[in-house]
């Protein structure tokens, strides 16, 4: 990449991610209805591996090289995908309120900083720190209204800690063992790694059962082509190009632009805490991205 397309991609690249990532709370919200969440991540990974296999095929793309690459890349692909993923589906399908799920999740840019010092040599600034935890205020503060207790149980509050620890040891594996690993090859392993982990478990915890409706349909579409082959690509960029606590800051504006999307199609409440918690993560982000 030119300097100047490596200049537009480091301006615009997170916007885009944010953008892209908060959809598929939207998605997740439209398709679990006609489907259990181990059955419609499956369906979801199986398109995705064709579709990159095909890619990966037609534009002649370097394989993983030997066993030990495989391995670290299909880890990091199970902690990315198949822990995040199922433990966020799995909470939300148990009854767990999504807001209070996207509130444990978004812990993550913190557990990243704590540990990103010891695993990689991350230095985290005062004002990094300062950053994260108003970054975190502001999340809450978008939260607020939503944080209903009712549905709370320990299996989901279990699930919703997995998916934190989840995304943020594969965050961090990501950074330290897969930096080389070709876009289209590496994210194949990732996926098909993933689905050979839930498949066992859909066969004998989830009926399987699909109904394959509209909003079906669309929901598992965009998830496949929107989320898993554009959001998820940028983040593979975004880890290999910056430390790995800058990047996962960009989580706390996920459950802000979430809300607003929200707000637009489904006509969800939005109300001033909301809108202040916003302005105050944007700027704990802006705060924690600074060098």
């Amino acid at each position: 990449m030119s300097e100047s397309g490596e200049q537009i991609f480091r301006r615009t690249a997170p916007g885009v991610f944010v953008l892209l990532w908060s959809t598929g709370f939207i998605g997740a919200k439209l398709g679990l209805p006609d489907a259990e969440p181990l059955t419609f991540l499956l369906l979801r990974f199986a398109i995705v591996c064709v579709l990159l296999l095909l890619l990966a095929l037609g534009l002649r793309r370097p394989w993983p090289s030997g066993g030990v690459q495989i391995s670290h890349i299909a880890i990091a692909g199970v902690l990315l995908h198949g822990g995040y993923l199922g433990g966020v589906f799995s909470a939300i399908h148990r009854g767990m309120p999504a807001g209070l799920v996207a509130l444990i999740v978004g812990m993550q840019p913190l557990l990243t900083a704590l540990l990103g010092g010891r695993l990689l040599g991350e230095r985290v600034g005062a004002k990094q720190w300062a950053g994260l935890l108003l970054g975190f205020a502001g999340v809450t503060l978008v939260l607020s209204g939503k944080l209903a207790m009712a549905g709370l149980s320990v299996a989901g509050l279990l699930l919703a800690v997995l998916a934190l620890v989840s995304i943020t040891a594969g965050t961090l594996y990501q950074k330290r063992y897969c930096g080389r690993m070709d876009l289209w090859t590496g994210s194949l392993v990732q996926f098909a790694a993933s689905g050979l982990v839930f498949l066992p478990l859909a066969l004998t915890s989830e009926t399987m059962h699909v109904n394959w409706s509209g909003s079906f349909i669309f929901a598992l579409g965009w998830l496949v082509l929107v989320l898993s082959l554009g959001a998820i690509s940028l983040l593979h960029q975004l880890i290999r190009r910056g430390a790995a606590t800058r990047v996962s800051a960009l989580f706390y504006l996920t459950p802000p632009t979430t809300a607003v999307l929200a707000w637009a199609m489904f006509g969800e409440q939005l109300d001033a805490p909301a809108v202040a918690g916003m302005a105050l993560a944007a700027f704990g982000v802006a705060l924690a991205l600074r060098k």
